[in-house]
């Protein structure tokens, strides 16, 4: 049996998120075009009965300009001190250097895996180039082509990462596929549709706190609030006459039912929290 903690590091929109869902067959995290997207560290538990990993996907690395960019930094060096094995994400249509930048800075003590994701949008000799400049650095033991959309070259990496794994006694017990509770998962998919329905402002100013979770007899009761900066952003969260929000709520119902696999009746509540994203105690509440 070999175990052991595995985790994705990246600039922003590499498609860590993407790649963490596609190792592990199942949605664990959310997914947008835009960056940012991903603002905890997310652990999914791979376990069979040859080996347990535990993957993380971390939010993309960035200079922070708020205590919620702090905050999200905070997750990756937590990702950093308790690493197995590293997977340095770099999208393959990018020239490799700034990736190669973040990586250096990363000071990795141990094996790290380079992955070249978005293999399909660029030619075989841009993804010869790149698996050659990254072979010559050092923190690089192997490098991995893939596409975690189109989920190719994905067995080969899970061969990869298992082969530098130690033996090692799992570290969770049973089927669990995360250790985060039900409500943390419920609360991003919310927040994947705010990134999918609303323009560049809203998704960044915006979270999601699910307050209300209730299992009855027929279905799942769900209460979530919306908090967003200003009156202004509230309004267009409603949407003219309600119906951006009746969007969003019917959209993410859907989403949530599936992955709950029960009915569900979602709440929506919008808030107004004047600069929560430098607010220490509402950050805490909002669980980051």
């Amino acid at each position: 049996m070999k175990s052991g903690f595995v985790n994705i590091f990246g600039k922003p929109n590499a498609g860590k998120s993407t790649l963490l869902n596609a190792l592990m067959g199942e949605k664990m995290a959310i997914v947008s075009p835009k960056v940012q997207t991903t603002r905890h560290r997310i652990k999914a538990i791979l376990t069979n009965d040859e080996y347990q990993i535990i993957f993380s996907d971390t939010p993309g690395i960035i200079e922070p300009k708020y205590k919620l960019h702090e905050k999200m930094m905070q997750a990756v060096k937590g990702s950093l001190e308790d690493a197995d094995v590293a997977l340095l994400m770099a999208d393959a249509r990018e020239t490799g250097e700034e990736s190669h930048t973040i990586f250096s800075s990363l000071k990795l003590k141990v094996p790290a895996l380079v992955v070249l994701n978005k293999s399909d949008a660029v030619t075989e000799d841009k993804l010869e180039r790149l698996k050659l400049f990254f072979q010559e650095q050092p923190y690089c033991k192997e490098v991995a082509i893939i596409s975690a959309l189109k989920k190719t070259g994905i067995d080969d990496l899970l061969k990869t990462i298992v082969s530098y794994l130690n033996e090692g006694e799992p570290f969770y017990d049973g089927d669990n596929l995360s250790d985060l509770p039900t409500k943390f998962f419920v609360s991003e998919l919310i927040r994947e549709k705010i990134f999918a329905l609303y323009g560049d402002e809203i998704p960044y100013h915006a979270t999601v706190l699910v307050h209300e979770f209730k299992e009855k007899s027929t279905l799942i009761k769900i209460g979530a609030d919306i908090i967003v900066h200003r009156d202004t952003q509230k309004g267009i969260i409603l949407g003219e006459g309600g119906q951006m929000i009746k969007k969003l709520g019917t959209d993410a119902r859907k989403d949530i039912e599936a992955f709950l696999g029960s009915k569900v009746f979602l709440e929506l509540f919008v808030k107004v929290r004047p600069k929560w994203r430098d607010n220490e105690m509402q950050l805490k509440e909002y669980g980051y």
